[in-house]
Formats: structure tokens, C-alpha cells, sequence
């Protein structure tokens, strides 16, 4: 019995690796469709993240499954209580993917409004963020997933200098309603973006838990700061 649990335990964590690619992967489509205005890619996006969710749902199932008829005491618990946040985190990551592929169906129909520089490096680091929090879960790395938790100011910055320069578009923009509109969606972007690397946060906040034990997503700066190699608890 205790092997099939473990056997059980051990598919369940490569389906919600799985779905993690797949999300990654939902970012960068959209990213792509954003900047290469590309409407096939758009629907294969949105398409994707019907199944995702789906997927968040069949994961979130068994876990509940397992926990219910396993019994599952100390690490293995910590580990299904992980998971389950993870596989919510991710499902939230990819409504955001959804959500920029969706500004970017509208964004298609306008003339571009700028050069785009800021919100591919925004693209680019939270995709790196999710992909590096999922690493440190595989490979329950508390200093990795410290590093992911430190990038998200990096992303918040992007986020402002972002902000800053469109309100300039705007201000500039009298008598041109077209460009409000313009800056207005790529505003909500940047936001998508900062909250995709909020929950790559999360994510890496939970692999202290599923190491250490330590529950630290409101004390994340000092976590950020502690030195690693903490004993399991």
C-alpha cells in the first residue's frame, strides 16, 4: 500500500510539472502574439487555457483524493499541501497569459503605438520566474526560490517605468482617443505581467514550506534575506 501511495504521489507531481511547461508555455505564446501581432496564436492561447484549467481541476482532485483516503501524515502531507497551491498558482499564471493574448486581440486592430522594449524584458522575467520557482520545487532549492521572490521587484520596477512612460503617451495624446486606448491596454499588460511573477512568488514561497516548514508569504523580504541552508523541519 505504502508503495502505490508512493507510486500515486510520484504521477501526481510529474502531471503538475506537465502542467507547468504547458503554462510556460501559454506566457510565451502570448507574448509572442503580442509582439509579432499574430491572431492564430492568439486562439491557441486562449484554446490552451481552457485545458489548463481543466487540468488545475483533474490535479486539485486527486490531491484531495489521496488526502482523503491515504491518510498521508508529515512530508508527504506537506508535499500533496504544496502541490495543491502550486497547481493554483499556476492556473492563476495562466489566466494572466490568457488575459495579455486578449489584449493583444484588441491591441492588433490599432497601429502600433511604440517601439516594444520594457514589456518583453517584463515577458522574459516572469516566465524565468515561473520556470525557476518550478525548478526549485523539483528540486526543493530554498536558496533558488529565494532568488525567484527577489526578482519580483525587478519586475515591479519594469511595471512603474512602464506605467510612467505611457501616462506621457497619454498626456501627449490630445484629440487622439486611439492612443489613450493604445497605452491604456499595454498598461494592463505590464499588469499581467507583474502578476504572473507575483505568483511565481508565491510558488517559491511554498517551497519553503515543503522544506522547511516555514510558512513566509508575510515576512517574504526578510525570507529573501535569511541565509540558506536551513535544517527540515
Amino acid at each position: 500500500m505504502e508503495r502505490k501511495f508512493d507510486h500515486q504521489l510520484g504521477d501526481l507531481k510529474q502531471d503538475l510539472l506537465k502542467m507547468g511547461g504547458e503554462v510556460e508555455e501559454s506566457i510565451a505564446l502570448a507574448m509572442q502574439a503580442l509582439l509579432e501581432r499574430d491572431d492564430a496564436l492568439i486562439e491557441q492561447v486562449i484554446s490552451g487555457g481552457r485545458r489548463i484549467d481543466d487540468w488545475e481541476i483533474r490535479i486539485e482532485e486527486a490531491c484531495l483524493t489521496l488526502m482523503a483516503t491515504q491518510g498521508p501524515v508529515a512530508s508527504d502531507l506537506r508535499l500533496l499541501t504544496t502541490m495543491m497551491k502550486i497547481n493554483d498558482d499556476l492556473e492563476r499564471i495562466n489566466d494572466q497569459a490568457v488575459n495579455i493574448a486578449q489584449r493583444a486581440q484588441v491591441l492588433n486592430t490599432m497601429p502600433l503605438l511604440k517601439p516594444l522594449i520594457d514589456i518583453p524584458r517584463m515577458g522574459d522575467l516572469a516566465r524565468n520566474m515561473v520556470k525557476d520557482a518550478l525548478d526549485a520545487f523539483v528540486r526543493r532549492d530554498v536558496d533558488l526560490a529565494k532568488d525567484v521572490g527577489k526578482r519580483d521587484e525587478q519586475l515591479d520596477g519594469l511595471r512603474d517605468q512602464i506605467f510612467r512612460e505611457l501616462i506621457t503617451y497619454m498626456h501627449g495624446a490630445t484629440g487622439r482617443p486611439d492612443m489613450i486606448d493604445r497605452a491604456i491596454y499595454l498598461i494592463l499588460v505590464s499588469r499581467h505581467l507583474e502578476r504572473i511573477g507575483d505568483n511565481a512568488s508565491n510558488i517559491a514561497e511554498n517551497v519553503s514550506y515543503l522544506v522547511d516548514g516555514h510558512i513566509v508569504r508575510h515576512q517574504k523580504e526578510d525570507w529573501w534575506e535569511e541565509r540558506g541552508d536551513q535544517s527540515d523541519v
